[in-house]
């Protein structure tokens, strides 16, 4: 965007802010909240529109800032099918019911990799590209990690999906959109509640929900404890999770919010196999121990005396290949109406992320503090006489992380060796915001964004290398310093209540983190501070079609330009995946969602996603020996991203008579194939698994219950077997020949896969008081 038209957007942004307000404002509220399109298209029958995230402002106060706002792709999945009435075990398999986002299964636990049209799908275990909030509070640390493993699935009400670049409402990290996170509130739950569910391998989930209403106080309280043996050798964890949203409303004009969330995980995490190994066995059964391993089991190669010399192999139950995590949130947030018009918010957050992760042949240990700031004021008014919503927020944030790495030394459990690695550095995001939604006419609504922001790193990472003759100590500094401006433009057009048309051009950024800059391509810690910001722009073009409340569809086509696209893939069996930046890159696609009550009972459900990914530009650089070798790798495939994914589901409830509340569905979700390299030489095979569901609620009349839900649900119905997680993996040349190695090698590599879980069964109870 040019400085001219920065200044005309901040102008018409301050003279609405500063304008007088409609006479009529309520009823333009309501237009342009219709117009927002959320959750695909108008809600279908039963159920409501979403509504904003943490607690709504009581009756006669101003509107609530913009939480859905006009012109963006959002999918909102409510719990219907989702949550309230099968085991959600992750929410891995909740997100699956939005167009564009794809699941990988992460390192142990309910841990899950998504990602938004792919742009995530390259991570190796943390959420990358994309803005995690919950109640309107920031998730992603300032270093631009989230994880799921806090992610209980049964706290949340609604979860809306912001699909393509969002930097200019969100800011850093948001090239592959936003994901926001809404729990039950007080008055939602108005009781308490209590769950178990418990199934294969040694499932076990208790939960506890209560919440209610008391004058100017309303509270809701999520409390779990969730275990399981897996269906992997040496993959058991439990995890608890505390989730509590409170607010204090003591005027009409002042609402308080306190936020906290708690969660400690202790899980032991199988091997990644080859594809290979996979291939022989891909549960990696039998594995206990390397001199009797059974045939495909993983071994990992560890330093005798744990820093150089003479290895020895040992399996995930050997080496005691773990993960002891904890992560604290507590945040808080003021909401304050100026007048009938205008509403400002500030809110100050502090995030702890805590880590000891032995596992491979390295550890890592460490703690990522941060604190995240934000000041916005939202106002609704009219501009050049017309109707207007503007929007401007400061945020800032900030995080001090920590981290030593180890080799890891072989037996008696997860033992230390030698220090390999010593990272400090400071993170900072310090940026403004500004959105202008102007309804242009009845039926045609424009909008504008834009988002500033500087980021800063400085750092030290000390790595260590030893042999016979000493120790040899390697430092790299990093002071890095990014600018970054990300324009929005978008219109949407309604020519009547079943239509609506959108058109968005949006960009984003996502700046390295101080991690990246400190993994070699070697996979070892060391000097990779050379890196740059990742920028995309991209184009959506869409319709949504209700015709009624029972039928809605969603068709949205995007093509996006990546320019330094980070890109992580890992370099071999034990080693830390490494990032690099691809010169030019293009993601392409189609998004369809589609939800029908066809028939009275009848359900048909459907999110599909095509997605193609190619370089545009590069040229990798490998390295064997002496030998150096260039090779062209402008339009292959981007490695990781499946180029189909699909969830289908069909559904029946009984609607009326004795057996009302009594329903099942059939779901299957496909995911097609996906190359693991830069050099398309080696693919993970696509799958295809069914889920089938029996469930059945009822209110209880003449006692203290209220209502009983009882559910049952046989997943991976066919018992396929799939490839449920796969690391890129390293090209390499041979050292001899300098000929780059083959699809055989690849095949080989070990630390990339994980096998999805075989048939299973699990059922559950909830009792509502």
């Amino acid at each position: 965007m040019t400085s001219d038209q920065t200044v005309l957007c901040g102008a018409a942004l301050a003279l609405l802010l500063a304008g007088s307000p409609l006479p009529a404002l309520g009823q333009t509220a309501v237009t342009l909240e219709e117009l927002s399109v959320e959750g695909e298209a108008a809600p279908a029958a039963g159920r409501s529109a979403a509504p904003p995230f943490g607690v709504a402002a009581p009756p006669g106060s101003a509107p609530a800032v913009i939480e859905h706002p006009v012109g963006e792709i959002v999918t909102g999945i409510g719990r219907d099918d989702t949550i309230a009435n099968r085991p959600a075990t992750s929410i891995g398999s909740v997100l699956v019911n939005s167009p564009g986002v794809t699941v990988r299964q992460g390192n142990g636990g309910r841990d899950v990799v998504i990602s938004i049209r792919g742009n995530n799908a390259r991570s190796t275990g943390v959420i990358k590209n994309t803005v995690v909030l919950e109640d309107g509070f920031i998730l992603t640390q300032p270093d631009g990690a989230s994880r799921f493993d806090l992610t209980d699935p049964r706290a949340y009400g609604r979860i809306d999906v912001f699909r393509g670049p969002q930097s200019p409402l969100f800011g850093n990290y948001a090239t592959g959109g936003a994901i926001a996170f809404r729990t039950r509130t007080g008055r939602e739950i108005d009781g308490y509640e209590i769950g178990v569910d418990a199934g294969s391998f040694g499932y076990l989930s208790n939960y506890f929900t209560v919440g209610g209403v008391s004058g100017p106080f309303e509270i809701s309280l999520f409390a779990s404890d969730v275990r399981a043996n897996g269906y992997q050798d040496h993959a058991s964890y439990d995890t608890q999770t505390i989730n509590l949203l409170a607010s204090y409303t003591p005027t009409p004009d002042n609402r308080f919010t306190l936020k906290v969330i708690n969660n400690t995980l202790d899980a032991n995490l199988p091997a990644r196999a080859s594809l290979a190994q996979y291939r022989i066995n891909p549960y990696q059964r039998g594995c206990v121990a390397a001199a009797s391993a059974a045939p495909g089991c993983t071994t990992f190669n560890l330093f005798r005396n744990g820093a150089f010399g003479a290895t020895v192999p040992v399996t995930a139950d050997e080496g005691g290949f773990g993960r002891n995590d904890r992560r604290t949130i507590v945040a808080a947030r003021w909401e304050h109406d100026i007048d009938a018009f205008t509403t400002w918010r500030t809110q100050l957050g502090f995030d702890e992320r805590n880590f000891d992760q032995p596992f491979y042949t390295t550890s890592s240990r460490g703690s990522y503090p941060s604190w995240n700031f934000l000041t916005d004021l939202t106002r609704r008014g009219d501009l050049f006489g017309l109707p207007a919503t503007g929007y401007v927020a400061l945020a800032y944030n900030t995080i001090d992380n920590h981290i030593t790495t180890f080799n890891r030394a072989p037996y008696d459990g997860p033992r230390l060796g030698a220090l390999i690695g010593d990272q400090a550095a400071v993170q900072s995001n310090l940026g403004g915001r500004a959105r202008l939604e102007l309804a242009l006419s009845d039926q045609w609504t424009g909008i504008l964004g834009l988002s500033a922001e500087t980021t800063s790193i400085t750092g030290r990472n000390i790595a260590y290398a030893y042999a016979a003759s000493g120790t040899t100590r390697t430092v790299a500094d990093a002071n890095r310093s990014f600018l970054n401006v990300a324009p929005e433009l978008a219109l949407v057009y309604r020519p009547d209540a079943a239509w609506a048309l959108r058109g968005r051009v949006a960009t984003g950024y996502t700046t390295p983190a101080a991690s990246n800059l400190f993994i070699t391509p070697a996979g070892l810690p060391g000097n990779n501070t050379q890196l740059q910001t990742q920028e995309n722009l991209g184009f959506d073009l869409g319709a949504e079609w209700s015709p009624m409340t029972d039928l809605r569809l969603s068709v949205t086509g995007f093509y996006e330009f990546f320019r330094n696209e980070l890109v992580s893939q890992s370099p071999g069996a034990g080693l830390l995946a490494y990032t690099f930046n691809a010169p030019a890159s293009e993601h392409r696609g189609i998004e369809v969602g589609a939800d029908w009550a066809f028939a009275p009972g009848w359900r048909g459900t459907l999110a599909y996603t095509f997605d193609d990914q190619i370089y545009t530009r590069y040229t990798e650089r490998l390295s064997a020996g002496s030998l150096t070798r260039s090779f062209d790798r402008a339009g292959n495939r981007i490695p990781g991203v499946p180029a189909h994914q699909l969830l289908a589901r069909l559904g029946y409830d009984v609607p009326s008579g004795p057996l009302a509340g009594l329903g099942a569905f059939v779901e299957t979700v496909v995911q097609g194939d996906f190359y693991l390299d830069n050099a398309n030489l080696l693919k993970a095979p696509g799958y295809a698994v069914v889920n089938a569901n029996l469930h059945y609620a009822t209110d209880l009349t003449g006692g203290y219950a209220k209502r009983l839900s009882l559910y049952v649900e046989v997943r991976n119905l066919f018992d396929t077997t799939y490839v449920a997680s796969a690391q890129n993996l390293a090209n390499g040349i041979s050292g001899t020949t300098g000929l780059q190695n083959g699809a055989a090698v690849l095949a080989t590599t070990t630390g990339s896969v994980f096998a999805g879980a075989p048939r299973n069964i699990v059922g559950g109870m909830r009792l509502a008081f």
